[in-house]
């Protein structure tokens, strides 16, 4: 059984460095403590996974954030398969972000959720919900569909501190991804340097 966390905790799912800089100042300005999350099995390969890390650790300590990484107590977590899993069946259609992304979505949620239940956290968030680039409906839907009574899924719009996070990140040297994450948003990043013959 948990020991309820204090009540202005929250547990916040982050996805990398940059994006939590904001969110974390706006939760605190809300009278919220955050305690980072760093599940991402979307992440490829696995040294982007390593980079992010490392960024978001750099941005916990620079902001004095407590940091749950579960990879530390089962290095499987940082493995691919769960994201494989849930884009094998979309099939072609995984290359549609709007079929792929809420799969992605749901997969972290689910599992931040999972851990705030059983760490006694009372609610939970995301940093996914800072970037102007992703799908912020299916985000939401994520989040709601793993809050319960006894854990409230915090909707935040981070989005305002977009070019705040990314000045600080810049100021404070933090490691800025070029993709989302996953190998197929790495490819649609990239794939106009292919040369069509």
């Amino acid at each position: 059984m948990s020991t309820p966390a204090a009540e202005n905790a929250i547990l916040l799912h982050a996805c990398c460095g940059p994006c939590s800089i904001t969110c974390i100042l706006r939760l605190r300005d809300m009278g919220l403590e955050p305690t980072l999350y760093f599940y991402n099995p979307n992440i490829h390969p696995l040294s982007e996974y390593l980079r992010r890390r490392e960024g978001l650790l750099a941005v916990a300590q620079r902001l004095s954030v407590p940091v749950i990484l579960p990879d530390q107590q089962a290095p499987g977590d940082a493995f691919p398969g769960p994201w494989l899993e849930r884009m094998a069946p979309l099939g072609d259609a995984m290359a549609d972000m709007a079929l792929r992304c809420p799969q992605c979505y749901d997969i972290r949620l689910q599992r931040a959720a999972t851990a705030a239940r059983v760490l006694g956290f009372g609610r939970y968030s995301t940093t996914l919900l800072y970037s102007k680039y992703q799908n912020h409906q299916a985000i939401l839907d994520a989040g709601a569909r793993h809050a319960d009574t006894a854990l409230a899924f915090l909707g935040e719009d981070f989005r305002p501190g977009w070019q705040e996070g990314i000045r600080l990140s810049k100021e404070w040297g933090i490691y800025r991804q070029q993709y989302c994450g996953c190998v197929l948003s790495e490819y649609d990043r990239y794939r106009k340097q292919i040369a069509i013959r």
